[in-house]
């Protein structure tokens, strides 16, 4: 018979292992930091974490992700855009994941405000897609699609 003590410290282990294991799921990347600020990227699949020295510091989807803008032309007409990006390197990615919807918010509304701006529908996607992309590819991000919309 197990003494309570025992069965303590037994049950104590099993939580403890449980703990270790973690099950990243597909198209996502978690990023591990431990307690001296090394950092680790883990991809899809089981993996073995240390509990109390590593924590889940981000969760990156690698599908992609999209925001909304509301900016106004330098006409002076209102317009919204949907911004569609992905992460292509979570390791450049993960030191500007959690402000990435307020830079590409920033830069989307300054571009749509420029003079600069195409008057033609297609070529303005296409200038606000390469503008954006200067911004954020040497981050480790990927603008893949914009939608433009006159506001109503």
């Amino acid at each position: 018979m197990l003494t309570p003590l025992l069965s303590l410290m037994l049950v104590s282990l099993v939580l403890l292992a449980l703990a270790c294991v973690r099950r990243i799921p597909e198209g996502q990347v978690y990023s591990l930091r431990r307690v001296g600020g090394h950092t680790r990227f883990v991809g899809a699949g089981m993996h073995f974490v240390m509990p109390l020295i590593e924590r889940v510091s981000h969760k990156m989807s690698l599908s992609g992700s999209s925001i909304e803008v509301r900016a106004s032309l330098s006409n002076g007409e209102g317009c919204s855009a949907s911004v569609y990006f992905q992460v292509l390197d979570p390791q450049r990615a993960d030191n500007v994941i959690e402000s990435v919807d307020t830079l590409l918010h920033e830069r989307a509304s300054d571009l749509l405000g420029s003079s600069a701006l195409p008057a033609d529908p297609m070529e303005r996607r296409a200038w606000l897609k390469q503008g954006l992309n200067s911004e954020v590819r040497e981050r480790g991000l990927l603008v893949t699609r914009i939608d433009l919309r006159n506001a109503a």
